[in-house]
């Protein structure tokens, strides 16, 4: 079954490499969707369904702990897992963002392995 995966960074050169990553670690992913803020993947999110997100903290405009929060509020994307990519690697910025319903939390830089254990784990999707 390939997912379908949205990757919310203000940097298209990071969305690239983490898409290339996923593909790299064997995951199955189907299609890609990408918005450079918390804004966009809200609008890209009114038309088009996806089974994952990913998403940087520190965004213009409304970065990723409003974009968690919004998606977490609505009735519909509250339960699409959202796995959080970011620099900042602090046990307080982990813990606070799994408080606010991110179902993962990736530090960059990280190994292909980690985020596709991490995707799978969001999934739940099972093991042979």
């Amino acid at each position: 079954m390939a997912f379908r995966v949205l990757i919310v960074d203000d940097s298209a050169a990071m969305r690239s490499f983490i898409r290339r990553v996923i593909e790299l670690s064997g995951f199955e992913a189907g299609v890609y969707l990408e918005a450079a803020s918390g804004e966009e993947a809200l609008r890209a999110l009114e038309n088009e369904w996806v089974d994952v997100i990913l998403t940087d903290l520190n965004m213009p405009g409304m970065g990723g702990e409003g974009f968690v929060k919004q998606v977490k509020q609505d009735e519909l994307l509250r339960t699409v897992p959202v796995l959080v990519v970011s620099t900042d690697g602090t046990e307080k910025r982990k813990v606070q963002m799994l408080s606010l319903g991110a179902r993962g939390y990736v530090k960059k830089p990280f190994q292909p392995e980690t985020l596709r254990e991490e995707l799978e784990r969001a999934l739940e999707v099972p093991h042979d």
